[in-house]
């Protein structure tokens, strides 16, 4: 089985929003709802569940009902944090998961994937036991020597840029946060579970990724989302 856990957990203040930005309407219909519809009808997803902040849960529900998403199977509360909003979400399916089932953990501001980024993390995913969808680095760079200047450069060669979804066997991600939580590790990483797997030694295998996959975080994300929406809507119509 191949499950989507879709992030709707966090608040997104950075958009100075009236909601969390995963909840903000693009041409009359929730960013969340945009990303949702990537996984209920991508033909090898089999369910989805939605790790969702406490406040929009009853309103999440009526969401589901109102787009008639077949897929979504269970909806669990976010955590104070990212990796807490993911442990909830690996937990709530501690007893509905398989040992080899594939968990696609994707974040609900980030309606702009496409069907063949979760095709490739679910292949990788079979192959390697996990994939992280990466794209090459393509902008000059450098390191910060304050906020003012740099001067050491970045190989640029050398980078991955890493994005959702993250895709993993379910035994494996349940026992990398089982590890991370008695280790300490998770407490002293940057929040994401990528940063826990190079803190616990764990290797990373990269899927097909794509620039355009961004995630929403600012209003002039949502802007260009709203664009992205009405090229496809014309798209459609010729």
């Amino acid at each position: 089985m191949n499950i989507a856990v879709i992030l709707a957990g966090g608040v997104g203040s950075r958009v100075g929003a009236d909601r969390p930005k995963q909840f903000i309407e693009i041409m009359g219909k929730p960013v969340l709802a945009y990303t949702i519809e990537k996984f209920d009808s991508h033909p090898e997803i089999d369910a989805i569940e939605i790790v969702c902040v406490k406040s929009h849960i009853d309103y999440l529900k009526e969401m589901v009902k109102k787009y008639g998403f077949k897929k979504v199977k269970w909806i669990t509360e976010g955590g104070s944090t990212f990796q807490g909003s993911v442990m909830n979400g690996v937990n709530n399916l501690e007893d509905k998961a398989d040992d080899n089932d594939i968990v696609l953990i994707h974040f609900g501001a980030s309606p702009f994937v496409e069907a063949e980024i979760i095709s490739d993390a679910i292949k990788v995913c079979k192959e390697k036991g996990n994939a992280i969808s990466t794209t090459d680095f393509f902008l000059l760079s450098g390191i910060k020597d304050d906020e003012t200047k740099s001067t050491k450069w970045i190989d640029r060669d050398t980078v991955a840029c890493m994005n959702s979804p993250h895709a993993f066997k379910y035994k494996f991600v349940y026992d990398l946060y089982k590890e991370g939580v008695e280790t300490g590790v998770i407490d002293r990483v940057e929040p994401h579970t990528t940063t826990m797997m190079y803190a616990l030694g764990k290797t990373i295998y990269f899927s097909k990724g794509s620039q355009t996959n961004i995630k929403i975080t600012t209003k002039e994300d949502l802007d260009l989302f709203e664009g992205y929406v009405l090229l496809k809507q014309k798209r459609a119509e010729n």
